[in-house]
């Protein structure tokens, strides 16, 4: 089968395009035929072989979220799985290829009415935005700050947050990506990268009441000062390459809660079920905002370092 492998850690260009073996699904597994593959920033991380929580060690074939046509099933699966529609994470890795064999158990089955791209665009970042907004309580007429809110995840959750009937204040780097902001719910949309980004905020609202941080860095740390006291602050992502430096020490002398979920994995599952089931009914629209043929995964990862990118980027196969 067509697959992209990574044999040694490095740029973009560590991955190649070249055959694999078919796989065969096995006791307790099915096999999906592939249409798209997620492609996540912390992949791109763990290509360039960088320090992070999800650690993986070359030769593999990258990839953790998949949506396809289940093909085949192991030899105690019920059969009548064949055909479905399905999206699924891999267990890691397996996902930039032709076909992947998963666990029984980890396919979630397309609604009616969802489109499966759309559905693969929502595996990861749609349970993880209806899980952020969730653990920090997000409520009506909050000021909610949510950082890069261009990107897979923070699309989602300017929707989550305006439908929760929360003021939204979203800010993006780049005047492209900011004109996104208010087709998506956001009352107010900020740029940044300029330097007076926080000023903006401060005067058009005095504060904000919740930061949903998916920057990190200083931009993490200027939305913090944007904090009312009572405020609550959570961190997703860190497009800025850094975590968030606010410290415990700090938000308590500033009475504010940073919130760090800890969700079960049978949790976890529910919020992908429930970000399946508001797309399908039209109540969440996953910004996918390009798309590179399987062959094409090196150039996919170039463009998301780059900051080239808005919404999800999936590889077509």
């Amino acid at each position: 089968m067509r697959a992209v492998w990574l044999r040694e850690f490095g740029g973009p260009e560590a991955l190649v395009p070249d055959a694999a073996p078919d796989p065969t699904p096995g006791p307790g597994q099915v096999l999906i035929d592939v249409a798209h593959a997620n492609i996540t920033f912390v992949e791109t991380q763990q290509r360039s072989g960088r320090p992070g929580p999800f650690q993986v060690t070359p030769p593999l074939i990258p990839g953790n979220g998949v949506g396809g046509l289940i093909a085949a099933v192991g030899p105690d699966v019920d059969p009548a799985l064949i055909g479905r529609r399905v999206v699924s994470a891999t267990g890691g890795s397996g996902g930039y290829a032709e076909r992947a064999a998963v666990d029984a158990a980890a396919p979630f089955e397309v609604p009616a009415g969802l489109a499966l791209d759309e559905a693969v665009a929502l595996l990861a970042d749609g349970r993880t935005a209806t899980m952020l907004v969730q653990a920090v309580g997000v409520r009506p007429g909050d000021r909610v700050l949510v950082e890069a809110a261009a990107g897979g995840v923070g699309s989602l959750l300017v929707q989550l947050a305006d439908q929760a009937g929360a003021q939204v204040i979203g800010v993006a780097g780049g005047p492209g990506k900011v004109d996104l902001l208010p087709g998506l719910g956001a009352d107010l949309a900020v740029d940044y990268l300029l330097p007076d980004w926080a000023d903006r905020v401060r005067a058009a609202l005095g504060g904000v009441d919740v930061v949903l941080d998916g920057v990190g860095g200083a931009v993490a740390r200027a939305a913090f000062d944007l904090l009312t006291p009572g405020g609550r602050m959570i961190s997703f992502g860190l497009a800025s390459g850094q975590w968030s430096p606010v410290s415990p020490e700090a938000a308590t002398e500033r009475q504010v809660t940073l919130v760090r979920p800890d969700v079960p994995p049978a949790q976890l599952r529910a919020y992908t079920e429930q970000a399946l089931a508001d797309a399908a009914a039209g109540r969440l629209r996953p910004l996918i905002g390009q798309r590179f043929p399987l062959e094409r995964a090196a150039d996919a990862h170039a463009a998301i370092e780059a900051r080239a990118t808005v919404g999800k980027t999936l590889l077509d196969v």
